[in-house]
């Protein structure tokens, strides 16, 4: 029988990944996320045709926590439960400290952690009826250690962790897992669009940036495949990982090693 699974922040990019991943075990999807009509239109429709199950799109904003209720109740009401919640919705942006935008903070920290406890909120009642469930938080290797500039990404990364912790211990006898992804550097939207940033900030070239900044983070001096995220979301969804909870897997070539 299929499962269903929320996804929240997967109209591209490491969402759209592990949309696809759990799309071709034959899931029913919920996706989240902005983007044009016709563009999202297609994303449901290509998931539809790999899945063969239900795939719905919700529009919920991650700042509006009523939105993200309605989210969690929309994938409940039409596939009769929620599963496996994926919180993956994050933004970025680069500034040091004294000249962060005060909106821009507020913004990250809704959106990349406040918006993980209002999921989270509304699909535990639903998986502790069941007595099974699978929560998956996409964190990053900023979960772990920082970089300068990054201020707000790097404060809400490493909240998820906690959340993560706590929340697992909270449901540790009641058949749900929770655990964090933390990825290295993947070649999505949002870090292609932070290296002019970066650049500015740092007083570099983009190309500098690339190999000096991004890549000289990862031992491997290779980016993270988005595909390679997905999959270990399945495996963290799977009847074989019911004892890893609380705790969080880097993937990340080696950035945390050190």
């Amino acid at each position: 029988m299929a499962r269903t699974i929320v996804v929240t922040g997967s109209t591209s990019g490491i969402g759209v990944a592990i949309a696809t991943a759990f799309a071709q075990k034959g899931e029913n999807l919920v996706i989240n996320g902005f983007g044009k009509a016709d563009e999202i239109k297609a994303i449901v429709e290509r998931l539809e045709s790999v899945s063969k199950a239900g795939v719905i799109h919700h529009p919920a904003d991650m700042t509006k926590p009523d939105e993200i209720a309605d989210l969690i109740a929309t994938a409940a009401k039409t596939f009769g439960t929620v599963d496996v919640l994926v919180n993956n919705a994050g933004i970025q942006h680069v500034e040091k400290i004294e000249d962060f935008p005060i909106d821009k903070w507020d913004q990250i920290i809704a959106i990349n952690l406040s918006s993980a406890f209002h999921t989270m909120r509304a699909a535990i009642p639903l998986m502790k009826k069941n007595g099974k469930g699978r929560i998956i938080n996409i964190a990053s290797a900023h979960a772990l250690v920082a970089s300068p500039f990054k201020s707000a990404y790097v404060a809400a990364k490493h909240g998820i962790l906690g959340l993560t912790k706590t929340a697992a211990l909270e449901l540790a006898e009641a058949g749900v897992t929770v655990n964090a992804i933390c990825p290295g550097y993947v070649l999505t939207p949002l870090v292609e669009k932070q290296i002019p940033d970066t650049a500015k900030a740092r007083g570099m070239t983009e190309d500098q940036v690339k190999t000096e900044v991004i890549l000289k983070a990862q031992p491997t001096h290779e980016f993270v495949k988005a595909e390679e995220i997905g999959a270990l979301a399945l495996y963290l969804a799977s009847d074989e990982a019911r004892q890893v909870t609380g705790t969080h897997i880097s993937i990340d070539g080696g950035w945390t090693a050190a």
